[in-house]
Formats: C-alpha cells, sequence, structure tokens
C-alpha cells in the first residue's frame, strides 16, 4: 500500500516519525516543509511552503497537493497537523483517496484549527484524548495516544 504522510516540520512530524512502525511495509513518501529537520527523512519527499493564515497559498496549494497525489498515487493519506493538513485533504477528497486525520497528542481539551477544518472530509478522524471526542462529533474516535 502507498501512504502519504502530511505534517507540518515540529512537533507534528514528531508524532508522524512515533507512528514509523506502523508504515514499515508499505510504501510511503512525505509531503511537508522544508527545513534542516525533514531534509534528513530518509523517505521519498515533497517540500511545499509554509501556508500560516495566507487562504490564497492554502488554495493554490490544494492544486500542489492534487499533482502530487495524481503522480503518487497514494491509496490513503495520513496526517497529524498543522495547516499543511487542510489542502492536503480537500485534493484527497476531490480526487477521492482516503484520508486519515490524527488530531495532536498536545490537544487535551481543545479543538484545533487543522482538525476543525479536515473534519468534514476526513474519512477517519482520530483524536488522543476522550475528553475530545464530543468538541469534534461522532466521526472523532479514540483508539489511545500515538505517543
Amino acid at each position: 500500500m502507498k501512504i502519504a504522510l502530511i505534517c507540518s516540520m515540529g512537533g507534528h512530524l514528531t508524532e508522524m516519525m512515533r507512528l514509523m512502525d506502523a508504515f514499515e511495509s508499505h510504501d510511503i513518501f512525505f509531503v511537508t516543509h522544508q527545513s534542516p529537520r525533514t531534509e534528513l527523512i530518509a523517505a521519498r519527499k515533497y517540500f511545499i511552503k509554509e501556508l500560516g493564515n495566507n487562504w490564497l497559498r492554502v488554495f493554490l496549494s490544494i492544486i500542489t497537493f492534487m499533482r502530487i497525489f495524481m503522480k503518487e498515487k497514494p491509496s490513503v493519506i495520513i496526517s497529524t497537523g498543522s495547516e499543511i493538513a487542510i489542502p492536503a485533504f480537500y485534493a484527497a477528497k476531490l480526487l477521492k483517496i482516503p484520508s486519515i486525520f490524527i488530531e495532536s497528542w498536545c490537544c487535551v481539551y481543545n479543538t484545533t484549527g487543522a482538525g476543525r477544518l479536515v473534519y468534514p472530509v476526513s474519512d477517519v478522524f482520530l483524536v488522543q484524548w476522550p475528553s475530545l471526542i464530543e468538541k469534534y462529533g461522532s466521526k472523532a474516535k479514540f483508539k489511545g495516544g500515538v505517543i
């Protein structure tokens, strides 16, 4: 199975790296932001510019993600956040690629902006604290923590 791993370069990357054993027998590639840390990732990777609060850049990134996904043809995309997940999940939805979002471990009582925006289009939405289930809704599932 080919899996696209989508995450920003800080704590979200750390959480994704904690999951790497689960992807051991799969063909993976990353889409992340370029940094000294992400350049060390020992997997195929694509870098996109940081999005911040620039909604034009977020919209244009949907096109970038669609190009990457049409080239790579992943079976599923998985993200631990943050804002980089937003265009990735909307591109995946347009291309009918299943998606899994894993809410950040550091969010115990409050939802994240990325989580709120990808919740409607994600196929599987996992939270790492039971307290977030009622904040998000019935699609949110608690299966334990990643860390």
